[in-house]
């Protein structure tokens, strides 16, 4: 695009999409020679007030000069960024390098003149302070580090801008002009108004889909049948509150109406503004609509029409350019080959699906990328008897299918502000973005719980996102550590969900049981103690108590200060109606209203009234008096009346938490209860401890040196890409952190043992340290304790004899050290994830049953100290079976410190230390090893974007 003399190529890297402040998108990229008339053009929009601020003198229209000059960049010291929707300008902004006397200037002056300009009826949008982050990193890119900027003072909204960015700042006001200069190396302050910002503004780009004034259905037929008719049908039948309309290309000239909806043969025809257009159209006729859809205005999209990504690399290719292609007008998509969403609230009320009904109201979310898992959370939330009851609704219900651009990420932004939404519950295939997932996952599960169900599968096709090399245990232990209740099958995503969305969370794992089936109880019992929970004796009722002795029992329990949650077992009494099952249900329901605070559940065995009962006696059950009297259940449609009539919603008002009943969850099997019981106590747990977050405890500071270990790993990067260090220089940097490595002194021959030995003092150990053998001490591969030149002779003799030659063992002599727990100690910075700190027992814990836990870096005291108690094989670490408890206070201590070294210097790539001895006092590291690299781009640091395809 540029000439050749232009000092750089154009950079392509600079391009990004971004979502602003209402939720619509922007393409932003560097201004080229190729946009001198776009420039005019976006020029001649501006208002002259706004030329005035940026000029500070009436300038009606660019020169030639000016076109030139503001579209010849060197991408350098000058370089000029344009927000495009549709292909046309909308903002731009534009340094150039200065010196100390303000004259343009080239390297090494690291300090710009920064200046914007934003079209009027584009102002308001966040405009500005997108292209403010991008500038700023392209400059930090370019060896800028400061920004300045000339500002007349009536232009109060851009200093606004400059302002409220965080940036560390310096103001004056000289000759009537206010000049700020700001150093742009990112601030925890600017980060913080950056997330803020994103948050807003991708929460808002979701509403635009979820709560759209009016919906086009492109596709929908003229007879039943069909995924566009039958989305519409969906539509009308849920009684949706805003304008729709009917839209296929092959209706008829003279077709004003289809079932009494609006039709018309293009989306441009239409009258009306639409918020969102449901895409079912074949693949090949999608371009043509997002185009329509884009000159008329249309906000979002939701695309049901497969032949994508899914289908090969031809799909794969047309997902990627559908992407591009809705961006180029602002818009965002859910899909292709989505299920659809689902909005229940009452002010809208949109089954914009597949779903043949709409589920009932309540104050669950739920995500799947897949439509199939969709279709069975929403079948398992509105199914009554049999399975799970006690059942509360659904808020808002969002399928992704390919995911090519709205993601859970997304949709998390939006349910954590949410006001309707009190659980959320998501089925994901692959976290895309990992270290955004559980930056996200921390703050939205620190006000509501935040369920998973993870998927062990990769990205889906077309989406592009750096793959972890993580494994699925590790980054499932890395969601448990932002908060997030990770459960294995859709049957726990649900179990769970529901007894968090009705229930408090438990203050403790102790737990009443009580019921009528000794036998029950006492499975429960067994549950608890599988699940960790502190169960006390099950207490009998007998098969002969009554609803009162429910009552009466469930009081007593709940107003014990010894426990923390109560599990009711039940079981049918022989020749009982079903009126008893309602009573039963009422006398548990008002126990647990009396006295509130503790979370109540329900195991139940093949009681189906019940279940219906307990629903019921919330006031949640839909068509309770049709099925009383045994009359049909009608579909929605049929529900509905004339469309000339105003009758109240089909379903029932979404609840406020305030008004709320009071449900209790059933469930078919103890082990399912107590398994929901058990997550809600481990998130309870999390949640108090997130309220008082660690810190780094500023006793290690004192013996490291970061200065010099930056210098060090400087010079050592200069001799390649990437270097295994060494052992000398491995024990060199560690030692800058505080970290001692026991010597560790070659032996290629006897003598060179025996002098090792003399200098390091008896006793010694021996090791082999060929890759076959390190860290085998069950393979022979060890002596330890030699006393003596003669058994150091002989167990040289023996490892020789038994292994091979010396320069295939590298055997080494080492000093003895205290006896204690053999541990490791690994950290490892993930492309996707980020810096990962990783914690086990050595040997067979860690090798073969996995047995790690795992942390993100940076790690707090508060992580450090669970990290060690995460393991299950832990209890050796405290006195185990009468042994002595090692030094946990010094492997903390440790944590931290490799913990400080990869956070401060991402250079350190990988860490491992093995074994790491700890002794009842003190600890030994046996064995280092560091691996030093370019760490991979950190784009959680960036400005803020959306993937690019």
């Amino acid at each position: 695009m540029q000439t050749s003399s232009d000092r750089h190529e154009y950079p392509a890297h600079w391009e990004a999409d971004v979502v602003l402040r209402d939720g619509g998108t922007a393409r932003i990229r560097p201004i080229t020679v190729d946009d001198a008339e776009r420039l005019v053009s976006f020029y001649e929009q501006v208002s002259d007030e706004s030329k005035y601020y940026r000029f500070f003198a009436p300038y009606p229209r660019l020169s030639a000069k000016d076109v030139h000059r503001f579209t010849h960049h060197d991408f350098v010291d000058r370089v000029g960024l344009a927000a495009t929707v549709g292909g046309e300008f909308i903002a731009t902004v534009r340094y150039d390098r200065i010196g100390a006397d303000g004259t343009p200037a080239s390297a090494p002056a690291d300090e710009a003149e920064v200046a914007f300009l934003v079209q009027d009826a584009h102002q308001g949008r966040g405009v500005a302070s997108a292209l403010l982050e991008h500038i700023g990193a392209v400059a930090r890119e370019r060896g800028i580090r400061r920004f300045a900027a000339e500002v007349l003072p009536a232009n109060t909204k851009m200093i606004k801008v400059f302002t409220d960015a965080g940036y560390t700042q310096k103001r004056s006001f000289e000759d009537g002009v206010v000049r700020l200069e700001f150093d742009l190396e990112p601030t925890d302050r600017s980060l913080a108004v950056q997330r803020a910002r994103e948050q807003r503004a991708e929460a808002r780009s979701v509403r635009r889909l979820l709560v759209p004034g009016s919906v086009a259905v492109i596709g929908a037929g003229r007879t039943a049948g069909g995924v566009g008719r039958s989305i519409l049908d969906n539509i009308r039948d849920a009684g949706f509150t805003g304008e729709l309309y009917a839209v296929n290309k092959a209706f008829p000239e003279d077709l004003k109406e289809l079932d009494g909806i609006p039709a018309h043969r293009s989306v441009r025809d239409i009258d009306g503004h639409v918020d969102l257009a449901v895409v079912a159209v074949p693949a090949e006729h999608v371009p043509e609509v997002v185009t329509e859809c884009g000159e008329h205005g249309v906000q979002g999209l939701v695309v049901v029409s497969a032949g994508y990504a899914e289908s090969g690399p031809e799909g794969r290719e047309r997902q990627r350019e559908l992407v591009r292609h809705a961006r180029t007008y602002g818009m965002r998509i859910i899909g292709p080959n989505a299920f659809g969403v689902i909005n229940t609230s009452a002010d809208v009320r949109l089954n914009a699906s597949l779903a043949p009904e709409m589920p009932r109201p309540g104050r669950i979310g739920l995500f799947a990328q897949s439509g199939a898992i969709g279709i069975a959370l929403l079948s398992r939330l509105h199914r009554r008897g049999g399975g799970v009851t006690g059942v509360t609704g659904v808020s808002t219900f969002v399928s992704s299918g390919n995911r090519a651009d709205v993601s859970g990420n997304d949709v998390i932004q939006y349910w954590y502000d949410d006001p309707d939404t009190d659980v959320v519950l998501m089925y994901l295939e692959s976290i895309g973005n990992p270290r955004k997932f559980t930056r996200l996952a921390r703050r939205t599960a620190a006000a509501k719980p935040l369920v998973v169900v993870q998927g062990a599968g990769s990205a889906p096709q077309g989406h592009a996102v750096r793959a972890t090399r993580l494994p699925h245990a590790t980054v499932s232990a890395l969601l448990r550590q932002a908060g997030v209740i990770r459960v294995d099958t859709i049957t726990e995503l649900v179990d769970a969900g529901l007894l968090l969305a009705r229930q408090p969370l438990p203050a403790g794992p102790r737990v009443a049981i009580l019921g009528n089936s000794e036998s029950l109880g006492l499975l429960t019992y067994d549950a608890c103690l599988s699940e960790g929970l502190r169960p006390q004796q099950p207490l009998d009722l007998t098969t002969g108590a009554t609803a009162g002795d429910f009552h009466a029992a469930l009081l007593r329990a709940l107003g014990d200060d010894s426990c923390d949650a109560v599990v009711v077992t039940a079981i049918p009494a022989i020749g009982e109606a079903s009126v008893a099952d309602a009573e039963l249900a009422e006398a548990l329901r008002s126990a647990a209203e009396q006295v509130p605070g503790k979370p109540v559940l329900v195991v139940h065995v093949e009681l189906g009234g019940l279940a219906e009962a307990l629903s019921a006696a919330a006031g949640t059950a839909p068509q309770a008096e049709a099925k009383a009297s045994g009359a049909r259940r009608l579909r929605p449609s049929q529900q509905l009346p004339p469309p000339s009539a105003s009758p109240a919603p089909p379903q029932a008002a979404a609840e406020t938490p305030a008004t709320a009943p009071r449900l209790i969850p059933a469930y078919p099997a103890a082990e399912r209860a107590v398994r929901a019981l058990g997550e809600a106590v481990k998130y309870a747990q999390w949640r108090r401890e997130a309220a008082e977050p660690g810190k780094v405890p500023e006793s290690i500071d004192a013996d490291i040196d970061e200065k010099g270990a930056a210098e060090q790993i400087a010079g050592m990067l200069t001799r390649g890409q990437g270097l295994t260090l060494g052992t000398e220089e491995t024990c060199e940097l560690l030692g800058r952190y505080g970290i001692a490595v026991r010597r560790a002194v070659p032996a290629f021959t006897a003598e060179d043992a025996v002098r090792a030995a003399d200098d390091i003092g008896y006793p010694v150990a021996l090791k082999a340290t060929a890759p076959h053998l390190r860290h085998r001490a069950d393979l022979g591969g060890v002596r330890l304790d030699l006393a003596n030149e003669e058994q150091l002779r002989r167990a040289y003799a023996e490892l020789t004899g038994l292994f091979g030659k010396p320069e295939e063992l590298r055997p080494v002599v080492q000093g003895m050290a205290p006896r204690g727990v053999d541990t490791v100690i690994r950290a490892v910075i993930d492309p996707a994830a980020g810096a990962v700190l990783s914690f086990g027992l050595a040997g067979a814990a860690s090798q073969l049953l996995g047995d790690m836990a795992h942390r993100l870096i940076p790690v707090t005291d508060r992580d450090a100290t669970s990290l060690i108690r995460s393991i299950r094989t832990a209890p050796l670490l405290f006195g185990w079976r009468g042994s002595t408890p090692v030094d946990t206070p010094a492997l903390e201590e440790l944590l931290l410190r490799v913990s400080r070294l990869v956070d401060d210097h991402p250079e350190v790539v990988a860490v491992t230390l093995e074994p790491v001895v700890v002794a009842p006092r003190g600890l030994s590291v046996l064995g280092a090893s560091v691996r030093l690299a370019p760490p991979p781009a950190r784009d959680d640091l960036g400005p803020r974007t959306l993937p690019v395809y």
